[in-house]
């Protein structure tokens, strides 16, 4: 499979494969808030890049794509 370069479509396959991992891993109870978080910010990145495409502005695209981009970081850490 070759990867994906198109920012929507990587970012729908980031939070697929973030919710079968969270799915598939054995949380124990001290752990649950941080996969909380982990599922919730993972899983905005896409949802705030659709809504900058939709937005009706290029302002409003830009500051839509920041939130994404703190949230990928959020993820990140």
């Amino acid at each position: 499979m070759t990867k994906p370069f198109d920012i929507r479509e990587r970012s729908f396959l980031f939070s697929k494969e973030l919710v079968i991992f969270i799915t598939e891993t054995k949380v124990e109870r001290i752990h649950a808030p941080l996969f909380d978080q982990l599922i919730r910010s993972g899983t905005s990145v896409g949802a705030n890049i659709e809504e900058g495409r939709a937005g009706s502005s290029k302002r409003d695209f830009r500051k839509f794509y920041i939130i994404a981009l703190k949230s990928a970081n959020e993820t990140k850490y």
